[in-house]
């Protein structure tokens, strides 16, 4: 158990992105795969009413790529990649006081597909001071989906 990630990041690079699908299936299938749109949406829930620590999502036209930070992440059988993201006044941040069980989040970490679509979105928990000292500590599930449009060639 760890607690909210307050870093702002996307959960993979472009490329570490695209290095998941081999990972996770047979070799045959990835690259038959690869060759159509590939998405990673995380499917974000709180356990309990957010009290303190909320989720805020960037708007992704407002960061711009040069604020992408690639941070290399080293695994016993394989290395990966995440994004940090450099502070800039034009980032525009959402996020909603007092997220509820019933509340779910759709958070797009990657999409393949380059025709001026929002390509990742990035996240990061933060300290609201409006919100109660006393509040417990958010607890959240987070499930990675790896999304296939093989009919939709990149």
């Amino acid at each position: 158990m760890r607690g909210p990630v307050q870093r702002v990041h996307i959960d993979q690079s472009f490329k570490a992105a695209l290095s998941r699908v081999p990972h996770h299936l047979p070799a045959e299938e990835a690259s038959e795969l690869l060759k159509g749109r590939v998405q990673i949406i995380n499917v974000w829930r709180p356990i309990k009413t957010v009290g303190r620590d909320p989720l805020a999502v960037a708007e992704a036209h407002s960061v711009s790529y040069e604020d992408l930070v690639p941070i290399g992440l080293i695994y016993p059988n394989r290395n990966g990649e995440t994004l940090s993201v450099r502070y800039s006044p034009t980032h525009r941040w959402y996020y909603k006081r007092g997220l509820t069980p019933e509340e779910v989040l759709f958070i797009k970490c990657f999409d393949s597909k380059q025709d001026g679509r929002a390509r990742a979105i990035p996240h990061t928990a933060f300290v609201d001071p409006t919100s109660k000292p006393d509040a417990p500590q958010r607890q959240s599930i987070e499930l990675r989906c790896l999304v296939f449009h093989p009919e939709d060639r990149v």
